[in-house]
Formats: structure tokens, sequence, C-alpha cells
């Protein structure tokens, strides 16, 4: 018997990022979305752990990932269990700015607590889920939230409307390491407290207008390593379905808001037709969707 639930593609709708503290992280500020779409992750009584999909072959050979990272976290907070059998089914692509990782183990975590401990209270389990990574605690549910400090501090996210939405990603790799070590050597640093927001956004033409005010702060030196999300955005951006486009995460995945169903369908069409070598997906962001 296989229990199993969905890992959500988590968005960076902006990303500010600060000058790296003597330790070496960087604070941020980001308000995170989640689509309807992403990886499945699975429990079963079969021993062993299995890896399929379309992008299960890009973490062949690993040796660890981060389900079975939290997989062991898990067990050892709980004071020793048996790891049972667990199934990924990769459906985003990897080192995608999508937070699939972190997704991943929110996933197995959620799952894992049903099986071992129902009682465990929400608060433990992000605690474990915030010991894998710095968006580990905003992946585990799946929801809206606005992250700071090094991704641990979270609080609500203003209310949403419904958010028609398409993915795009070039078809390349880009290493969030790489990316921070670019964003520090060009030292452009800004203040990372979370900008003016309302209570609540009341269509996406106006989420729109508000995040055209706000940055991602890792696109320019994800661009520079990756010319292939340039290319990203400047077709999203001539699109007339698009009202508002920009680069989740470190890259290399942009998102494009759109009206409605409508109007994303029809974006998504065309750029499947007008680039096959690209992944592109529709999709809804909001949630929760765990």
């Amino acid at each position: 018997m296989t229990a199993e639930t969905l890992a959500p593609a988590k968005i960076n709708l902006f990303l500010h990022v600060g000058a790296p503290a003597p330790d070496g992280y960087h604070p941020l500020c980001s308000l995170m979305v989640f689509a309807d779409i992403g990886d499945r992750v699975g429990v079963t009584e079969a021993p062993g752990f299995r890896l399929g999909g379309p992008y299960g072959s890009a973490l062949e050979g690993e040796g660890d990932n981060l389900v079975l990272r939290a997989a062991r976290a898990l067990a050892a907070r709980l004071g020793g269990r048996e790891i049972p059998g667990l199934i990924l089914d990769k459906r985003l692509p990897v080192a995608a700015g999508l937070g699939g990782g972190s997704s991943d183990a929110g996933a197995a975590l959620r799952l894992l607590r049903e099986a071992w401990a129902p009682d465990l209270s929400d608060s433990d389990l992000e605690a474990v889920a915030a010991s894998l990574g710095a968006d580990g605690a905003a992946c585990l549910w799946g929801r809206p939230v606005l992250a700071e400090g090094r991704g641990e501090r979270l609080s609500a996210a203003p209310g949403l409307p419904v958010v028609d939405a398409v993915l795009v990603n070039p078809g390349v790799a880009v290493s969030t390491p790489a990316v921070y070590r670019a964003f520090d050597a060009a030292g452009r640093f800004s203040a990372v407290t979370p900008p003016p927001m309302p209570e609540a956004f009341e269509s996406v033409e106006e989420l729109a207008g508000w995040l055209a005010q706000t940055r991602n702060d890792l696109e320019p030196p994800a661009l520079a390593l990756a010319p292939q999300v340039a290319d990203v955005l400047e077709v999203l951006a001539g699109e007339p379905e698009t009202l508002f486009a920009r680069m989740s995460g470190s890259g290399a995945t942009c998102y494009a808001l759109c009206a409605g169903d409508y109007e994303a369908e029809t974006l998504a069409e065309r750029l499947e037709a007008m680039r096959p070598d690209w992944w592109v997906e529709r999709c809804r962001l909001g949630g929760p969707w765990a």
C-alpha cells in the first residue's frame, strides 16, 4: 500500500537579497507562492528508494537527496525509526529555481508524520524541515508565505486572487552557489526589509503592478551565467498575454502572470509551438496545494 502527495513547485514572486553575513549566509526577503503542479512523493511498505519521472535521471547516482535526508532527520527526531520505502516521481526540472528538493522533502515529512507520529506538532515538523535548508520551512506546507532572515522567519502572505500563470525553463541547470558567488562579486547590495504591501490583492492586474516595484536580486547574476534565461524573459515580455514576467529563485525557470485561464493556456500553447526545446507548463499559483 502506497500513500503519496504532491510536492508543489515554489515560485519567488520577488526575492530581495542582502550582503552576506560573516558566516556567509545572505539575509533575504521573499514572497513565495506555490503551483498546483510539481513532483510526486510516495511512502510504501516495500523497502528502498525508487526514483522516476521525466527528470529522475538528473538525480541518478547522487547517492543522497533531500527526500532521504528528510526521512532520516524525522526518524532521528522521533528517537529512531526504520525508514520505509520512498518514491520520488521527479516531474520538475532540476536546479531550476522551483524549490523542488525542499518541496520533495516537505512532502516526505508530511507523509512520514502521518505514518509515524500523527500527534507531532506542526512547529516540531517545521523545525525538522528548516534544518534541511533555507527553503525547507516555507516549502513544508505549500502555501503562500513571506520569508525573511535566511528563509526561516515566516509570516502570512497578503491575500491573493486566482493567479493563472505559465512557467518556462530553457532547459539549462543553474547552480545556486555560482549565482550567489556572482552576486557577491558584483557587490550591489540592497535593503531586504519587506516592501509595503496591502492586506490583499484584489486582482492579478493589481498584483502584477505591485510586483513591478520589487526585484529578484539574483536575476542579473543568473542572466550573466545563463543567457538562455534572458531569452525566456525577452520572449515572455513580448507576448500579449503576459501581465508580468520574472525569474524565480536563482533560476533558470521564469514565470508569466496572465489575466486568466484562457490567456495562460493560449500563451503556453504558443510557446510550446515556438520553442519545443523549452519546458513549458501552465499552472495556477497560490495554495495551499500540499
